[in-house]
């Protein structure tokens, strides 16, 4: 099995063009090859659902049967599995599949394997070797996914590691970003397809657990958290760009704060240059989409629970306007965010310096009862101060929570299940609680923005009455999950 790793770019035509003139291609002589490429998968996509993809490529006069696996694209790099070999277009063998699991799942459907869709692009391919025996293909990809009879363009960079260290991808890509914009690709080819195909909705991307193992590093169980987390916020990018959906949004934002909450978790063992410079970058794209989310909340939840107290009063739909207004203005602002070379190079930045961690810190079981005792004290400080407190006492509990909650679903893979499920829920329960006050803090916020103080007044007392309902349960909650046991001792 040879193990594939490259960085995917999506770039527009105009860029692509310029790429073929840029220095660092200055003197070599590209390839260039038509590559019309069949995919193959059962009728209910049974491949597809265990992440392999099975696919004859045709180059020049032959064909070529591959078999990959999936790997997960962060910042545009994915590692994966291939197997290739040459064959005839239509006939499955797949004996040169070594991995037992895979050659399994291939060889069960082979029989059922249908055409599903097809690519059909040109490559233009840059071999380029660098003085430490470093070797990368850069590739030009244009052209087309074709698959039930709709279309969809291609115009994309791949960058494949032939030998050399990873870094030499990114090292290659930030040169190119010094005149070209370039975008981390989140889909690979399949996956764009596979949606084409099925031609249904969008659907907002949620964290995925991440698969840590006793006995692993510290930094590397950051490392793969990070990338999670990387994963979560660019699968939401095209909703956010394309839909109106909070839900795109609102995902996007946790896993930007499921990012930053690891940063501060591993705090301690991570270089201090690289805390300085990526945690207030990504604060700042936080805080970006922040009023989007806020004003979504309100305009989709908060003032339907207003008009069911308050029914059709002028101030309700004065305010309904202007939220409509705003949130619309913020939904532009995110989409210009995600559009932009800032954040373009933010990705690539982010994921070169996770590559270049160093493999150092103790085992990760030594590491988690630490760290969760010390989140699970900060919740327990704050709790005081929060109980009878204002609004911002509230919200600093509620952030502790939050923190906690993470770095619970971080480390389940090797926390005692007996005990985690119960103690995980009830700080679900509970942040939830501590989200709709903030919700109501919020809303009032918004509430002064968009009326004067007089007019807004009445919808003000409502906001407090409701944080008044809330307060009791709260309280009771909060009582409750401070004296449960904790899973990780």
């Amino acid at each position: 099995m040879a193990i594939e790793t490259e960085l995917k770019l999506s770039l527009t035509l105009r860029a692509a063009s310029q790429l073929m003139d840029h220095p660092v291609l200055s003197g070599i002589e590209p390839q260039r090859h038509r590559l019309v490429s069949t995919y193959f998968d059962t009728l209910d996509h049974r491949l597809r659902g265990k992440r392999i993809v099975v696919r004859y490529r045709r180059k020049e006069n032959e064909w070529l049967l591959a078999v990959k696996t999936a790997g997960a694209l962060s910042a545009g790099l994915a590692q994966r599995g291939e197997w290739e070999t040459a064959g005839t277009l239509g006939e499955f063998d797949f004996s040169h599949v070594d991995d037992k699991s895979v050659r399994e799942a291939v060889e069960s459907a082979r029989d059922q394997l249908q055409a599903v869709f097809t690519t059909d692009f040109t490559r233009h391919a840059w071999l380029l070797a660098s003085e430490d025996g470093g070797r990368v293909e850069l590739a030009l990809d244009r052209g087309w996914i074709v698959a039930q009879e709709r279309r969809q363009r291609i115009c994309e960079v791949e960058l494949e590691l032939l030998s050399g260290s990873v870094g030499k991808l990114f090292d290659i890509v930030r040169q190119l970003q010094e005149t070209l914009s370039l975008h981390p690709e989140v889909r690979s080819k399949s996956e764009r397809a596979y949606a084409l195909a099925l031609d249904g909705p969008l659907s907002p991307v949620k964290a995925c657990p991440v698969l840590l193992a006793q006995g692993m590093r510290t930094t590397a169980a950051f490392g793969m958290i990070a990338q999670s987390c990387l994963s979560q916020l660019q699968g939401n990018e095209l909703g956010v760009c394309v839909t109106d959906q909070p839900e795109f949004i609102h995902q996007a934002r946790v896993g930007i704060r499921r990012l930053r909450s690891a940063i501060r978790l591993w705090e301690p063992l991570l270089p201090e240059d690289f805390v300085a410079r990526f945690e207030p970058l990504w604060r700042n794209v936080a805080s970006k989409l922040g009023d989007a989310r806020n004003w979504d909340v309100f305009a989709s939840e908060t003032l339907v629970g207003l008009r069911e107290v308050f029914g059709g009063r002028p101030e309700l739909e004065t305010l309904a306007r202007y939220a409509d207004r705003r949130r619309a203005g913020c939904r532009r602002a995110a989409r210009r965010l995600f559009k932009s070379a800032d954040y373009s190079r933010l990705l690539i930045e982010f994921g070169a310096a996770l590559i270049a961690l160093p493999e150092e810190g103790g085992k990760i079981e030594k590491f988690v009862p630490r760290c969760l005792g010390k989140r699970a004290k900060r919740v327990a400080e704050r709790a005081a101060t929060a109980v009878g407190g204002d609004d911002a006492a509230r919200h600093r509990l509620r952030v502790a929570f939050k923190q906690l909650r993470y770095a619970l679903e971080f480390f389940a893979p090797i926390i005692d299940k007996s005990v985690f499920l119960n103690y995980h829920e009830a700080a679900s329960v509970l942040q939830d609680l501590l989200g709709r006050l903030n919700d109501l803090s919020v809303a009032a916020q918004l509430v002064a923005e968009a009326l004067p103080a007089k007019q807004g007044q009445i919808i003000q007392d409502g906001l407090q009455q409701q944080t008044a309902v809330l307060l009791p349960e709260m309280n009771a909650a909060l009582n409750a999950f401070l004296k449960r046991p904790v899973p990780w001792e």
